[in-house]
């Protein structure tokens, strides 16, 4: 089994390069893919850069160049609920696009004809997450990620988002990798970290807490690929 690991930034996937050790790195379409063998099983490992552009062309090229048959994504968010705090972790057991709109239309928010306004997640996976979480003792969230190509730090946009999408979290490349795995029929799982409020001290305490969080969601991570291998 080969699968794919994917951050949008290079602290979401440092981490977990530091757990593989060796690697080959392999550079494509203005990118940087790092293959890996771990505990027996076949890595691709990649950061997307942020936004839902890159990680559906890095999605993409993890399933359609390098064979990748399952996809985990690892990273940060920012708390939608307010049962969320900063270093708390939440598995998507949907996701949506917060920001795509043809309301005129006489669509609900997040949705495209021919599309879906919630991709749901591998049940599988977050299954073997649940059972991950348990052996660490600590407390998995399960609830809706939305995606959006913007940082959210108002609070009026925040309860917007909550209110239309009933999220519990948001960040900038989760539902575009869905729409990539859903479309090619990859099972896939999305982990995050909290590591702000999605507020007016968002950018503040996302800097302060990043790092912590991302190591946390790339621990939880690797110790599912142990379970998968």
């Amino acid at each position: 089994m080969k699968i794919a690991i994917m951050g949008a930034m290079p602290e979401e996937v440092a981490p977990i390069l530091e757990k593989v050790g060796e690697y080959k790195v392999t550079e494509y379409a203005s990118n940087k893919y790092y293959e890996a063998t771990y505990n027996g099983v076949e890595l691709v490992i990649a950061y997307s850069k942020i936004g839902k552009v890159f990680s559906t062309l890095t999605a993409t090229t993890m399933i359609e160049k390098f064979g990748c048959e399952k996809l985990l994504f690892s990273g940060v968010a920012g708390a939608v609920s307010a049962d969320l705090k900063v270093g708390d972790l939440i598995i998507a057991s949907s996701l949506a696009q917060h920001d795509l709109d043809i309301t005129a239309f006489g669509h609900p928010y997040g949705y495209v004809p021919e599309g879906k306004q919630f991709i749901e997640t591998d049940k599988s996976l977050r299954e073997v997450a649940k059972s991950v979480a348990s052996e660490m003792g600590v407390t998995v969230k399960e609830g809706v990620i939305v995606t959006g190509d913007q940082f959210v730090c108002d609070l009026d946009r925040k309860n917007w988002i909550e209110s239309t999408f009933k999220a519990d979290a948001l960040e900038m490349e989760g539902a575009s990798v869905a729409c990539v795995c859903d479309s090619l029929d990859v099972p896939f799982f999305i982990l995050r970290s909290i590591s702000d409020a999605a507020d007016m001290d968002a950018s503040f305490s996302f800097d302060e807490f990043m790092i912590s969080s991302a190591k946390t969601s790339a621990e939880f991570v690797m110790k599912m690929v142990n379970k998968l291998g």
